[in-house]
């Protein structure tokens, strides 16, 4: 959870065994045990999500166009649009089906400390954001994807890989198969500069179902500053969003030649 997505869930168990747990706090080996869990799905999940900053962004550019304006720095560069880029769309519910594990060390089996994912998610929403503007656009997006979140005592660790395809109502937006990572970790107690600990970093490539040609690159990394043991951590990012010239025709596509966004995101995690 932070400004840029939050989301609220609901599980049901689809089976009467209890979620299992896995004890050993190897980060590579985590991976393994997740991608290695049985095919048959034992969890349906359901999540409502909204993505503040990108919201915020939709909103100055409508209600303070001036304010907006002022943060323009060149013809395709703008500040506030480098700040609240993130997700397309503001909102969207999702439904997953699959398999989760627990982490748990073996003398303490009722205290998680984390959980993993594995298995597809469904996601629909009815608007599209484009340089900080809302579209109307009914998508529908479809992935497979193993996720999840170790907590430790003095360190935190996220990661997602996915595979999957998005498809919008609105012809003027291209459909897209995509694939994407993400990894980051937070060791609250190291103090020294270290570009693997206190790091993250994000890529997402997206290419058109039709011809699968490259539609856009999305791509972040960042470095987080943790304050002793204090759970909130600042952290800056920066990277960049390249769109081709097929993202967008009709009255969407604004021009001939690929676009190039550069991004500047402080934030604060939790």
């Amino acid at each position: 959870m932070d400004a840029y997505y939050t989301a609220v869930d609901y599980y049901i168990h689809l089976s009467s065994r209890p979620i299992p747990y896995y004890d050993n706090k190897s980060e590579w080996q985590i991976y393994k045990k997740l991608f290695l869990s049985s095919p048959i799905p034992r969890t349906l999940l359901f999540e409502a999500s909204v993505n503040p900053l990108p919201l915020l962004g939709v909103y100055l550019k409508k209600q303070t166009p001036a304010f907006y304006d002022g943060a323009q720095v060149s013809d395709h560069q703008n500040v506030i649009q480098s700040i609240t880029t993130g997700f397309e769309e503001p909102a969207a519910l999702s439904v997953f089906l699959g398999n989760i594990i627990d982490f748990k060390p073996k003398k303490r089996r009722s205290y998680a400390e984390g959980r993993g994912y594995m298995g597809t998610l469904v996601s629909v929403g009815n608007n599209h954001i484009k340089d900080n503007e809302l579209v109307r656009d009914n998508w529908v997006e479809a992935e497979w994807k193993v996720k999840g979140d170790k907590k430790l005592a003095d360190v935190k660790l996220h990661w997602s890989f996915r595979v999957g395809g998005k498809f919008h109502g609105n012809a003027d937006i291209a459909d897209v198969f995509y694939v994407g990572l993400r990894r980051a970790r937070t060791d609250y107690g190291e103090k020294a500069f270290s570009f693997l600990k206190n790091s993250g970093i994000m890529y997402k490539y997206d290419f058109d179902v039709r011809n699968f040609n490259a539609v856009q690159h999305h791509f972040v990394v960042d470095k987080k500053f943790p304050m002793g043991k204090s759970r909130v951590v600042p952290t800056l990012a920066v990277g960049f969003v390249l769109r081709t010239k097929d993202k967008y025709k009709g009255s969407l596509k604004t021009e001939d030649e690929a676009r190039f966004q550069f991004l500047f995101q402080p934030n604060v995690e939790f």
